[in-house]
């Protein structure tokens, strides 16, 4: 048999399966074929999404399930030995394994990081001398500095028989952990952007450590009671009757109009403190309720200092990292136990550090990582900057505000703005920025609106409404306030979260929903809170960064209003926008959407205050509720932390704000921040080509169809919706895509749809040649053209639509031309006539 004709699923078959058999590996339970190592990466056009390819491996070796060791990256007969290898070693370095291998069917090439089963990193073996399970197992165990005996490092994976399994990055998440704490590691922690599944994670970390008895008694610490709620009603669900809750709320609960039950480890006594049920072997817990009060801080005190042996907490860079945190004591009460931290930003400043506690994150899995892999979703920013906020504003002397007071006589600025002075119109013109973006989109887009306190959340609130009456009408609930300070509000959160329920639509809030907010079809993120603090953004960011295929959730908007997208260019910012688009008072606020990741416009590497005049903003972190802008104390917050306004704060009713300058940013394949508007990537990408008119129209005519050639600029990047109402807006009505390339790309004069039919019907002389039938079709062709395009005419299933269903049968109708080539014949006639004026 001749290898070099058969295809590499063959190759596959015939002789690199049988080998790996032959070694040892056990085909049902070891061997891991088309292992899934990422979906692909979305990629946005305009307003519509395409998938990369996905990337899988040909085979996973693994000493038991969820346990890699090795790769295999198979070629057919005609590639080299070597030529899978670095796909291999690419596979092999991102399941964290030693062992890379390539094959063509000839024999295998061996790639050993580890130096223990071959002295020289790269061995070509016969099919036939495949190392096994247990030869690599001992030096892959070797090479991790573990003890290969230990049950907790091979206790399996949870398997819900459902079929679910940890991804690639939230296997090496548990393994790393597991081994950590097999090796005695007694602070870990785990880096892993939102929406990346951190939940789940712990719970296979957990889970492997309980049932290997290595720890037997655990506590998940969290800072959100709708975490803790919804990590023992999902994730942790296989706990049950293992685990409680530290809250004198249990019982049953209606979530969505669900039945949730929550089993509470607090009971009152008869002395009416809260006394601890010790029976249970898993607790969940929030820092708040354990760490307030004398009496809550007994809660945690009724347990022994060496009660529990592992402690997660979730969301680390909050409490725990600040040494002098009250949430911090929980965790040097417990101090004896293992203690791992999950966070998506850990917290690095003067003050304040996870890594000083924890030590370097054992496992980093980054949101440009989850955007690369498609499993987290990219975005595109809108950045609307306003006139003062940028160049500041100054009262009159001796101007008062709405209320009467006198303005302290100073500068004003995006610092201070809905702080320490609440400008009106400023609000409303947000709000209306909003509206007129969700109207061109999709008033039913889950939306969130980060407002800089409680007060300015219901001031955007109010005017969201108000812009919104018919929304409203149909349900009150189309916007919600969800803020800490209010029950109503925070009620709604479930159903603002839930992808089945409608209604809240948009969400304003300050800092109850910066993190833990789980909403999967969150579309649009509105920033009109002034951020500093990197930690903060990339939480805000996270709440729309997850995927949902069902609801047809791909991608998000960012629409940022305070600046805080010029965080990008920070680089500690670890996961690049699609692009970023300012627009000009007069421009539309939906971008005139690019398209493509290539062109070679300003590199600026992302946004700075430079790029604007007026006034400087400083940098360094802001820590929420600090009074960053200088004037007052904050009035005590929420149990959330949400800070209200300062004590004085003026209120003023005529001050104008106007939108000003204009961006559109994208990355380029390099992973570059490109500048360049729409119209000169339309012409750059076209003229690349046809560098000129006659080349373009050359092409034109010799069509066979030209909605080919629509086709064609499409997938160089050109994006017509956009394109079209730029020149419609110009011309009064729709252009066809002809006239589109014409005028923007070559400069010449364009015609509408219906101009060019009213040219052709005067060249009836064309249709003479054709019969009564024939001609009403083609006068019916015309007019199905002005009213939809080219597209249409030149698909012969138009003819079973109104008027020609009335003209005859479409057998019919093709017989009056005499057969169907001649009908295409009459059809490019016809197309002549429309496009004589220029294509001639």
């Amino acid at each position: 048999m001749d290898k070099r004709s058969l295809t590499e699923t063959d190759i596959r078959t015939k002789y690199i399966t049988p080998a790996i058999i032959a070694a040892g590996w056990d085909i049902h339970t070891q061997v891991f074929e088309e292992y899934g190592v990422a979906d692909g990466r979305i990629m946005v056009r305009g307003r519509l999404h395409t998938r990369q390819a996905s990337r899988r491996a040909d085979y996973v070796l693994c000493y038991q399930k969820n346990q890699p060791i090795a790769v295999v990256e198979a070629k057919d007969n005609k590639h080299r030995l070597g030529d899978g290898m670095q796909q291999a070693l690419d596979y092999a370095e991102k399941l964290d394994v030693p062992f890379a291998i390539s094959s063509n069917g000839d024999s295998f090439l061996f790639h050993d990081r580890t130096g223990l089963i071959f002295q020289q990193p790269e061995t070509e073996l016969a099919l036939d001398s495949l190392p096994g399970p247990a030869k690599l197992w001992t030096a892959y165990c070797q090479w991790k500095g573990i003890d290969q005996h230990k049950s907790s490092v091979i206790q399996p994976y949870y398997d819900d028989g459902l079929g679910r399994s940890p991804r690639y990055y939230q296997m090496v998440a548990i393994n790393r952990t597991i081994e950590a704490v097999s090796k005695g590691q007694d602070r870990i922690l785990l880096v892993m952007a939102t929406g990346t599944g951190k939940t789940y994670t712990a719970f296979q970390i957990i889970w492997r450590l309980w049932k290997s008895k290595q720890k037997k008694r655990i506590l998940f610490l969290a800072d959100r009671n709708i975490l803790v709620d919804q990590t023992m009603n999902n994730d942790f669900k296989p706990f049950a009757g293992a685990m409680a809750k530290l809250s004198p709320r249990g019982g049953g609960m209606e979530r969505n109009g669900k039945k949730i039950e929550i089993t509470s480890a607090i009971k009152k006594g008869k002395d009416r403190t809260n006394k601890v049920d010790t029976s249970y072997e898993i607790y969940l817990g929030l820092y708040q309720a354990l760490s307030g009060p004398e009496e809550q801080r007994n809660v945690y005190k009724q347990f022994s200092e060496d009660f529990f042996d592992l402690i997660v907490i979730d969301e680390c860079h909050r409490g725990s990292a600040a040494e002098d945190s009250a949430w911090r004591s929980i965790l040097e009460y417990f101090s004896a136990a293992t203690h791992i931290g999950l966070t998506a930003t850990p917290k690095e400043t003067n003050e304040v550090s996870n890594t000083h506690y924890f030590g370097e994150p054992i496992y980093t899995y980054s949101l440009k990582q989850g955007i690369d892999d498609g499993y987290l979703a990219p975005y595109k920013v809108i950045r609307v900057d306003f006139d003062k906020d940028l160049q500041g504003w100054r009262p009159d002397k001796g101007q008062t505000d709405k209320h009467g007071h006198l303005i302290d006589d100073r500068i004003y600025n995006q610092r201070d703005f809905d702080k320490n002075i609440v400008v009106e119109q400023r609000t409303q013109l947000v709000a209306q920025t909003i509206t007129e973006y969700m109207k061109k989109t999709d008033p039913m887009q889950k939306t969130i609106v980060f407002c800089d306190n409680i007060d300015h959340a219901e001031r955007m609130r109010q005017a969201l409404v108000n812009l919104n009456p018919e929304q409203v009408r149909k349900n009150r609930k189309y916007v919600m306030r969800i803020t800490g300070d209010e029950k109503e509000g925070k009620d709604e959160l479930d159903h603002f979260i839930d992808p089945e329920e409608d209604y809240p639509v948009i969400a304003t809030t300050s800092k109850l929903m910066t993190t833990g907010v789980d909403a999967k079809t969150c579309k649009l993120i509105v920033l009109d809170q002034r951020i500093q603090s990197m930690t903060e953004f990339k939480q805000i960011i996270g709440r729309g960064t997850r995927i949902d295929e069902e609801y047809n959730k791909h991608w998000f908007t960012i629409l940022d209003f305070k600046k805080a997208t010029e965080l990008f260019a920070d680089p500690k910012f670890d996961g690049d926008p699609e692009r970023i688009y300012q627009p000009k008072p007069s421009d539309d606020i939906l971008p005139p959407d690019e398209g493509g990741e290539s062109g070679d416009g300003d590199n600026n590497g992302g946004l700075d205050s430079t790029d604007q005049p007026g006034v400087q903003e400083p940098g360094g972190d802001y820590t929420p509720g600090s009074g960053d802008s200088g004037t007052g104390p904050w009035q005590p917050g929420d149990d959330n932390g949400e800070p209200r306004e300062p004590r004085k704060v003026f209120v003023v009713d005529n001050v104008k704000f106007t939108v000003i300058e204009q961006r559109i940013q994208y990355l380029d394949s390099n992973g570059k921040l490109i500048t360049e508007n729409l119209t000169d990537f339309t012409r750059k990408s076209v003229k690349g080509h046809y560098a000129t008119l006659s080349d373009f129209l050359k092409h034109w005519n010799s069509a066979e169809r030209k909605q080919a050639v629509i086709d064609e600029l499409t997938s160089q990047g050109v994006l017509w919706d956009d394109l079209i109402e730029q020149v419609k807006e110009k011309l009064g009505d729709e252009p066809d895509p002809f006239d589109v390339i014409i005028h923007i790309v070559y400069g010449q004069p364009a015609l509408t749809r219906k101009q060019r039919v009213t040219h052709a019907k005067r060249r009836r002389n064309y249709f003479d040649r054709y019969n009564e039938q024939a001609q009403a079709v083609m006068d019916a062709l015309l007019d199905k053209y002005s009213d939809t395009g080219v597209a249409t005419i030149e698909d012969t299933k138009v003819l079973q639509l109104p008027p020609f269903d009335k003209l005859g049968t479409p057998i019919e109708l093709l017989k009056a031309f005499g057969n169907k080539d001649d009908y295409h014949k009459a059809v490019r006639i016809l197309e002549d006539s429309i496009y004589q004026d220029d294509a001639s």
